[in-house]
This record gives C-alpha cells, sequence and structure tokens, in this order.
C-alpha cells in the first residue's frame, strides 16, 4: 500500500508541475508570445526559372519563353481572406468561389503562398499591384511560361508541357520531380526533360506582423534549363508543313550520310500553346480523342503497309541471293497466277526486266520474283534493312513496325504460309508495317552506297555537340552492283516518260525516288514517295506519306513542291 501511495502522490505531482507550467504559458506570458508570434512570421517566395530554349540548326529560336504572373496568397497574413479573394475575382473577371476553392485545396502551411490565379497577363498583373496595400497577403509573382513563336511548326516533333500524371511521378521521382511538377509530354519535350527543365529557388525572409520586411533568412537561386540545339532547319521545317496543306500524313527530309533530321512534320498537328494557356477542358478532351489522332506523331509511331516502295527490299534480295539478274525478264499482261487466284496489276507492262519493273511499279514481275526469292528471305533482308526495329532516334513512342514471315505464321498463327502472301508479301501487302521514318532509313542505304545511319534530331545540349557513334551505324553487305542497278530504276522512276514519278521530272535537280498506293481497307489508299537528290551526290533524303491520300503519285506531287521551293531558297 505504501509503493502505491507514493506513486500516485508522485503522479499528481507531476501533473501538477505540467497544470502550472500551461498555465505560465497561455496566462501569465501568453500575451508576450503572442506578440512575438505576430512580429516575427516567415515567409518563402519561391523563385521560378527559365526552361531551356531549343533552337534551329542555325541557332535560330523554335520555342522560348516568355514572362507570366501568378497572384499569390498567403495564408498567415489573412484573417478573413474571402475579401482579398472577391477583390482578385473582380479584377480578373473571375468566380469568386472558383478562388476560394483552389485556395483551400492549396493551402499547405499558413507561410506557404497559394497560387489563386495563374498565368495573368501584365495588364491585370498591374491592377492587382494597386490595389495590393489594401489586399493583406497578395504577392504578383513573375513566372517565365512556353512561347512558340511559330505555333504549330513542328508540334510533334517538340512536343507540349503539362503536370506530371502519376505514371511519370512514380518513374521519376528519385530524380528530384515532385507532384504538380511542370514536364514534357511527348517529343523532345518528353526525351531531353532532365536537360530543360528548370531547377526551382527560394527566398525565406522575415517580416512583422504587418508584413513589413525584417531580414532575409536565405536565398536558394532558380537555374534555367539548358538550351538544345536541333539538325532541324527552320526554313525547311516551313517548307514541309506549308506544303501538306492539312493533308494527313507526314514529311521526313534526312540527310543521308550522318542521319540528321532536317525536317520532320506530322498532320494533323496541334498547339503546344494550348496545354500552357490551361484551354478549356473540352478542346483538350478534343485533342486527346479526335478520330484522327491528332497527337500521335505520324512520321515515327505510325505503322502503315509499304506498297510498291517495299519491292526495292525484293529487288535486294533477288540480286544478293542470286535468284534474278538484269537480263532476267518476266512478262505482264496485267495479271498473274498464283495457285489458282489470280494477282493483278495496275496495268500492262508488258516484257519487264529488274529496272523496267522498278520504273513501271510492275506488280507482276515482283510477284514472280518474289517467288522466287522465297518469303523467309524477303523477312530477312526487310530486317537487314532497318525495318521490324527502332532505328534508335532521339524522340519517344517510336513504332516498330512488323515484318512477317512463315515461321512467325506457323508459330503465333498455327497457320500455314502459301504462296499467296508471298506474292502479297513481294509488294508490301498483307501483314508488312512500316513507319515512314524506316522508309526515309532505307532509302538512305541506296543513296549514301550501302549505310543504314541512325537518325537524330539534336545536334548539341548547352552548347556541347551530341554526336552519333560511328557503331551505330550499319555497314549493310549489299554487292555494288546491286546498288547500282536499284539506283538507276530510282533514276528512271523519275527521268522516264513512264516512271511513276514522272511528275518531278524537270526540275534543276537531278531526283531519284519509288512510289507507292497502299491498299488500306476502308478509304482511299495510302501515297508513298521515299527518294533522294542530287542523284550523283544525294544531300536529302525525302519521305512523303499521305495517310488515304488516294496514291503514290499525289505524294509525288507533294514532293515536287517541297523541292521547288527548296531550290527557290538555296537549300540545294
Amino acid at each position: 500500500m505504501t509503493r502505491i501511495r507514493i506513486f500516485r502522490l508522485g503522479a499528481i505531482f507531476i501533473f501538477l508541475l505540467l497544470g502550472l507550467g500551461f498555465f505560465n504559458l497561455n496566462t501569465i506570458q501568453g500575451k508576450k508570445f503572442r506578440e512575438l508570434s505576430n512580429k516575427n512570421c516567415i515567409r518563402v517566395l519561391p523563385q521560378a526559372g527559365s526552361r531551356g530554349r531549343i533552337l534551329d540548326c542555325e541557332g535560330n529560336v523554335i520555342v522560348d519563353n516568355f514572362l507570366s504572373y501568378d497572384a499569390m496568397v498567403f495564408p498567415q497574413d489573412n484573417q478573413n481572406p474571402d475579401n482579398v479573394l472577391r477583390r482578385i475575382a473582380g479584377v480578373l473577371g473571375t468566380d469568386f468561389k472558383d478562388l476560394k476553392n483552389i485556395f483551400q485545396k492549396g493551402c499547405l502551411a499558413p507561410f506557404m503562398p497559394v497560387a489563386v490565379a495563374k498565368n495573368i497577363d501584365i495588364k491585370d498583373a498591374i491592377r492587382l499591384e494597386e490595389i495590393k496595400q489594401d489586399l493583406p497577403g497578395l504577392v504578383i509573382q513573375p513566372k517565365p511560361l512556353r512561347n512558340y513563336p511559330y505555333g504549330r511548326l513542328a508540334s510533334h516533333a517538340i512536343g507540349y508541357l503539362s503536370e506530371i500524371d502519376r505514371w511519370r511521378l512514380t518513374k521519376l521521382a528519385d530524380y528530384g520531380y515532385k507532384t504538380k511538377d511542370i514536364v514534357g509530354f511527348g517529343g523532345l519535350e518528353e526525351k531531353f526533360d532532365y536537360y530543360l527543365r528548370q531547377e526551382e529557388g527560394a527566398l525565406s525572409v522575415e517580416v512583422d506582423y504587418r508584413g513589413r520586411f525584417m531580414r532575409t533568412l536565405g536565398f536558394r537561386p532558380a537555374q534555367s534549363g539548358k538550351d538544345i540545339q536541333l539538325n532541324l532547319c527552320l526554313k525547311l521545317q516551313k517548307i514541309a508543313e506549308e506544303s501538306m496543306q492539312e493533308k494527313k500524313g507526314s514529311v521526313i527530309i534526312m540527310d543521308p550520310y550522318t542521319g540528321r533530321i532536317k525536317a520532320l512534320a506530322s498532320f494533323p498537328n496541334f498547339s503546344p500553346a494550348v496545354f500552357i494557356k490551361k484551354a478549356e477542358p473540352d478542346i483538350l478532351e478534343s485533342l486527346f480523342n479526335n478520330s484522327s489522332a491528332i497527337l500521335m506523331n505520324r512520321a515515327i509511331s505510325g505503322a502503315y503497309p509499304p506498297a510498291s516502295v517495299f519491292k526495292l527490299v525484293v529487288a535486294a534480295a533477288a540480286l544478293e541471293t542470286g535468284k534474278i539478274n538484269m537480263s532476267t525478264t518476266f512478262v505482264c499482261s496485267g495479271s498473274t497466277m498464283v495457285g489458282k487466284r489470280r494477282f493483278s496489276c495496275w496495268n500492262v507492262h508488258g516484257a519487264q526486266n529488274l529496272t523496267g519493273g522498278i520504273i513501271h511499279s510492275c506488280d507482276v514481275f515482283f510477284y514472280k520474283t518474289g517467288l522466287l526469292v522465297g518469303a523467309q528471305a524477303i523477312h530477312d533482308y526487310a530486317l537487314k534493312l532497318g525495318f521490324a526495329r527502332q532505328s534508335e532516334i532521339d524522340l519517344p513512342y517510336e513504332e516498330k513496325g512488323f515484318i512477317p514471315s512463315p515461321l512467325w505464321r506457323k508459330a503465333v498463327k498455327f497457320q500455314n504460309w502459301y504462296d499467296g502472301d508471298t506474292a502479297n508479301f513481294s509488294i508490301g501487302q498483307g501483314e508488312v508495317l512500316v513507319t515512314p521514318l524506316q522508309i526515309a532509313r532505307m532509302m538512305a542505304v541506296f543513296a549514301n552506297r550501302g549505310v543504314l545511319v541512325t537518325p537524330h534530331i539534336v545536334n548539341a545540349v548547352s552548347g556541347q555537340p551530341i554526336s552519333v557513334a560511328q557503331d551505330k551505324f550499319e555497314r549493310v553487305r549489299l554487292k555494288d552492283s546491286t546498288i547500282n542497278y536499284i539506283r538507276q530504276g530510282l533514276k528512271g522512276v523519275v527521268a522516264e516518260s513512264g516512271g511513276t514519278a514522272n511528275v518531278l521530272f524537270g526540275l534543276p535537280v537531278s531526283i531519284a525516288g519509288k512510289t507507292g498506293s497502299a491498299q488500306a481497307g476502308r478509304g482511299n489508299p495510302h501515297g508513298w514517295f521515299a527518294g533522294f537528290l542530287p542523284f550523283e551526290n544525294p544531300r536529302f533524303v525525302i519521305c512523303v506519306f499521305l495517310e488515304h491520300g488516294g496514291s503514290g503519285y499525289a505524294a509525288a506531287v507533294v514532293a515536287k513542291h517541297i523541292i521547288e521551293e527548296m531550290l527557290k531558297e538555296g537549300l540545294v
């Protein structure tokens, strides 16, 4: 009993001490501490840096930044924040309830400012500054935002900015990314976000109870992002996009020796500025859910049947395996029988050798050639020429396409491969899927005489050149004679009167190329033109793809307009 009594007395004594201490702090010295608290407040003012600029090959600005303003309110300075929010809503012409909702959701700590209105223009910022003395806790904070001086130009190559999503935050949290960060989506903004993104700074100050500055407690300067210089030529990009005239498809212009992308356009395109300016939800929804897949970069992410452009793969495989030579001739009467089925040609061409088959895009010639070569050999040479795999371009979301084979058909679909499948395969139809970039890359092999280049769009980061390692350039083992025979056919496609791209003949530069009209199920066929110029010493590979554009002829017409404009600008 004695021990229990001692324990009780000790507990009572401790609680008495705690009560006396609380009474002293709250009642005797409470006024003193409240005054100290009111006279010494800490404010943290965020300091925004600028995101890195994106420049063309000559240093011209494609994307930079402009100065915007945020209206920020400190919770600790507002006993009645509704009055402040009503005045701000009146100046900005916004709904008070919306501002109050933003303020309540963003209030994390009394000393942390809440951005109740973002991206206000300079006129509204000045009007708020003029009445700031009557609005306790209001701060107008300048902030740089993305600026797109050329609007939609190169939008798919550039990408856009938006608030980080859960998936990216999960992947990037270890690299300093946090909730509500603005990050890149698609294109260069996403691929090079680590270099382009700025590092936020902050100014910590002490103010008295009236909000007057007392002293600086700490300062961390903001760090701007690094500039990125591209291989894109602003003049070429403009020409490519203007030549499409709102058609659906893509244009790629590339250096055949280095793989430098000089222009990359995809249509329909979009304005990256709508994501910065916080467009109406229905506008953003129309971008994401549009049936035309506006945000998809058709140049690298769209996979399509290549049609007759794929005949170059069959030609290379046939010459390399010795199944045909330049003396081999097949007679085109407008169709041919493969098994029990008749396969048609788009015209009657008569006797055709390899050169004639390429010039006139004779389906019968390539049906018979493909059957001699065999589907597996065509598959193998397609892989050698860069199909069914990514090119490793420095842009995200590249599609690798698909090249079928008898083994795949048996292993995956449990079906047999027939001669009719080989015939379709030989003219780039059936299950073959390629990207416009892969077609441009294949054409570069015949332009540079045997090298499969790695395309790249970025030239330098913060002034430091980025060079593509030589081991990423593959030597395609094709005989010189094979390349020369195919090159002569490609030249004839333009130069010969019966060539499928003869519309390009007569320009003051020699051009080689190949057209294609791909059956696409519903709708008009896809139109392809891929070629290079000048013929002897090529400087450019060009690939024009028109989704449901009707024919390869239509794509060649677009290519002609592009080349004419290049000549006017002295770019060729």
